[in-house]
């Protein structure tokens, strides 16, 4: 029998900071709970932001440091929107989780303090009455447990949950701190990334280290040691910037059938309309020569596009009623065609 062939580690989980000073571009938070590790006094925690900015990565931190690996286990109860969390769970698993006393045991150079943490992933994503009864658990045992909610929209948390906790925003990462890290990582692994491609990592990432990381990786796996920022492109799914602009030359061209025959040849190259239309919107937004009242008409199109799709319009019909939009809004036309 030959033997296995180990399988190597995600490059995510790989790099990521085991303590909480090695979090990236969150300062405050770092500063914040930095203290609370030397005093051990955590109040409940509430981390919000864009994804790939290190929220869980922080949550599971701070619970290794306070506990060690010994006592993680026993100590903290990670749940994310792939388990089961709606209101039977909170009343049974959570409640019977946080009710549990633990002792003062200590473990050598890890404070070990006397309550037990529940890290709560993507709880934006429980339903409301979860929520809501959430609320007595955690006033009822918050002498033995503190809770952790890690979120995207703070606004889908219930005020009574977020008022009982310290609220926490992580940032989106800039593209110094991003090209940092990953040139760290190119370091260890002995890859080669120009500085055309750096930047491309980064723009196409939009400050979610998580998601760079993972092209990054593919990238490497397709291309090899060496990579460019067309290699970058191929792997992240955006669209090339000269598809693009072909697209808002054809509609500039006053002529239907040019900017027919352009959305035929995107649809037929098998583009997704959604990613286009986000890329589309950066284009017009930055283009000097097109005057505000034909940016802001074209953008309303542009966001009533993007709500058909989501409700699962044809991406042909949507992508030509906005070529079309675009036509009408740059030649100055009326808004409503008059018969």
């Amino acid at each position: 029998m030959a033997p296995l062939v180990p399988m190597s580690q995600p490059w995510v989980e790989k790099y990521r900071p085991r303590q909480v000073k090695d979090v990236a571009h969150q300062e405050e938070v770092v500063r914040v709970l930095t203290n609370t590790l030397q005093t051990a006094d955590l109040p409940h925690m509430l981390f919000y932001g864009p994804p790939g900015t290190g929220k869980t990565t922080t949550a599971l931190a701070i619970a290794y440091q306070l506990y060690g690996p010994e006592l993680y286990k026993s100590r903290v109860l990670e749940l994310n929107a792939s388990d089961d969390r709606g209101i039977n769970v909170v009343r049974t698993k959570i409640k019977d989780f946080a009710a549990v006393a633990v002792g003062t045991a200590r473990k050598a150079g890890y404070p070990c303090p006397p309550y037990k943490i529940i890290i709560l992933d993507e709880a934006d994503s429980m339903t409301e009455d979860a929520q809501n009864a959430l609320r007595r658990t955690m006033e009822t045992y918050s002498k033995v447990t503190r809770f952790f909610f890690i979120c995207n929209y703070i606004s889908r948390i219930i005020e009574p949950l977020a008022s009982r906790c310290a609220k926490f925003r992580f940032k989106p990462l800039s593209e110094e701190v991003m090209s940092s890290r990953i040139m760290h990582i190119c370091n260890e692994e002995g890859l080669n990334l120009d500085a055309q491609a750096l930047s491309t990592l980064s723009a196409i990432s939009q400050g979610d280290l998580r998601r760079a990381i993972t092209y990054l990786q593919s990238a490497a796996r397709l291309f090899g040691s060496s990579i460019s920022s067309t290699d970058l492109i191929s792997v992240s799914g955006v669209i090339p910037e000269d598809v693009v602009k072909s697209l808002l030359a054809a509609c500039r061209s006053g002529e239907f059938d040019v900017a027919n025959k352009e959305v035929s040849n995107i649809i037929a190259d098998g583009y997704p309309v959604s990613q286009l239309m986000a890329q589309f919107l950066d284009v017009i937004v930055s283009a000097d020569d097109i005057p505000d009242e034909q940016k802001a008409r074209i953008c309303k199109k542009l966001g009533e596009t993007d709500k058909c799709l989501v409700d699962g319009a044809d991406e042909y019909l949507q992508l030509l009623d906005v070529a079309s939009e675009t036509i009408r809004a740059l030649f100055n036309m009326p808004q409503t065609l008059v018969f």
